[in-house]
C-alpha cells in the first residue's frame, strides 16, 4: 500500500435549483464554480479520491502535485499519523491553514478511501463504526429564491421527506430584517416540528448578528451558523451569552488549534469540522474527540456530505450531515453510485473506502485542468 503518484484537476460545476428556471453557474454562491478533486495511486494500482472546495483551486493543484507528493512519496497509506507529521514538519512547520489544509485534506481523504479498500471496511467502520446511518438536513435557502418561492421551497423538501432544513442569510440586500423576515416565512410554511438552521458565512458584523438573533429567538432556530466575520471565536462567545440560540461553527478551520480556540472562548454550542477543509479524516477524529471531552457534538457544516457522513457515522458525537443541494449536485454527477437520503436519513454504503465509483464520462466533461 505504498503511495505512486498524485493526480489532482480542477473541475467547474453548474446546477439546476428547484423553483428555478434553467441552471445556475457553480454549486451555492456565485464564487463556488470549482472545486478540486485529487486521486492518490497506490504501487499496486488502487486509487482513494478525495476532494476540496473553491478556495484557491489552482494552488492547491500545485501543492499537491509540487510540494506533497515529493514528501509522502514511497510512504505507506496507513501511516496516516507519520505522513501528516512528515507535512507538517516539511510544509507546514507554523501551523498555517488554507492551501495547505485543503491540499493535506485532498491527500488524507483518498488515503482512507484506498485503506478502506484495502481492508474491505468503510471509512465510518475504520473510525470506530459509532451509526450505521445519520440524518440530514437539506441546505435549500438560495438568495437567487424570492420570499415566495422561499416558502415553497421550504414545503416541497419537507414533503420530500426532510425535517431539518438550512438557508443561508447575510447576502440580502435588506439587510438583517430582511433575512428575519424570510426566516419567519419559513417558519410560517412547515409549521413548528421542523427543524430551521441558518447560515451567514462569516458575513456579519457582531452587532447585525446580535439584531438578527433577538428578531427571531420565537423561530425556534436550531443553530445559527458561523454568524460573525473571520469566525471571531471573541465575539462568537459574545453572541452566545446574548441569545437562546444555538450557535455553530468551524466549517472553514484548518487544524484542530482554530477549533480548540472556540471551545476555550465558549464560542460555540456545536463544532463542526469538515473534512474537506480541516485536513482530512485524520485531523477531523483529533477535533471530534476534543469536542466528545466537552460533551459538544459535532455536525457538518461547509457541505460535501459524501465524505463528511463517514465522520459522523464512525465518531461517538457525531450527529448531523448536510445535504448541501450544490454540492450534493456534484456528487451525484462524478460517481455512479452516490447515496441518497431516504425520509431524512442517510445510510453508509456497505461498500469499502468511501463506496463512491467514479463516473469517468462526468469526470471528463467537468474537467477544466
Amino acid at each position: 500500500m505504498i503511495i505512486k503518484d498524485i493526480r489532482a484537476s480542477l473541475h467547474k460545476f453548474s446546477i439546476t435549483i428547484p423553483l428555478l428556471e434553467g441552471r445556475v453557474e457553480g454549486y451555492g454562491r456565485a464564487e463556488q464554480t470549482h472545486f478540486v478533486f485529487c486521486q492518490v495511486e497506490t504501487e499496486d494500482g488502487t486509487i482513494g479520491f478525495g476532494l476540496t472546495g473553491h478556495f484557491l483551486a489552482r494552488s492547491v493543484i500545485v501543492a499537491l502535485h509540487e510540494h506533497i507528493l515529493p514528501v509522502v512519496k514511497g510512504m505507506d497509506v496507513r501511516d496516516v499519523e507519520k505522513i501528516h507529521q512528515q507535512i507538517w514538519q516539511k510544509l507546514n512547520p507554523r501551523a498555517m491553514s488554507g492551501t495547505i489544509s485543503m491540499a493535506l485534506s485532498c491527500l488524507d481523504i483518498a488515503l482512507w478511501d484506498i485503506a478502506g479498500k484495502q481492508s474491505g471496511r468503510s471509512v465510518a467502520a475504520m473510525l470506530g463504526n459509532a451509526r450505521d446511518r445519520i440524518p440530514a438536513y437539506v441546505t435549500f435557502g438560495f438568495p437567487q429564491y424570492d420570499i415566495d418561492q422561499l416558502a415553497d421551497a421550504a414545503r416541497l423538501h419537507v414533503a420530500n421527506g426532510f425535517t431539518a432544513l438550512k438557508s443561508v442569510v447575510a447576502v440580502d440586500k435588506g439587510g438583517w430584517r430582511e433575512d428575519a423576515r424570510r426566516i419567519k416565512a419559513i417558519r410560517d410554511a412547515v409549521g413548528p416540528d421542523i427543524d430551521i438552521m441558518i447560515d451567514a458565512n462569516y458575513l456579519f458584523n457582531p452587532v447585525e448578528a446580535s439584531y438578527l438573533c433577538r428578531e427571531i429567538e420565537d423561530c425556534r432556530i436550531t443553530w445559527f451558523e458561523e454568524p460573525v466575520t473571520q469566525n471571531d471565536a471573541r465575539a462568537l462567545g459574545d453572541l452566545r451569552r446574548s441569545t437562546r440560540i444555538p450557535i455553530a461553527a468551524g466549517q472553514m478551520e484548518g487544524h484542530r488549534w482554530r477549533h480548540r480556540e472556540f471551545i476555550e472562548h465558549q464560542s460555540v454550542d456545536i463544532l463542526q469540522p469538515n473534512v474537506t477543509y480541516c485536513g482530512g479524516f485524520t485531523e477531523a477524529r483529533k477535533i471530534a474527540h476534543l469536542a466528545q471531552t466537552y460533551n459538544m457534538p459535532i455536525a457538518n457544516g461547509g457541505g460535501w456530505p459524501l465524505f463528511n457522513m463517514h465522520l459522523l457515522a464512525g465518531m461517538m458525537n457525531g450527529w448531523i450531515a448536510e445535504w448541501h443541494l450544490g454540492m450534493v449536485a456534484v456528487g451525484e454527477t462524478l460517481f455512479t453510485d452516490a447515496p441518497k437520503p431516504q425520509n431524512g436519513w442517510l445510510v453508509i454504503p456497505d461498500r469499502p473506502g468511501l463506496g463512491l465509483t467514479l463516473n469517468e464520462d462526468a469526470f471528463r466533461d467537468t474537467l477544466v485542468v
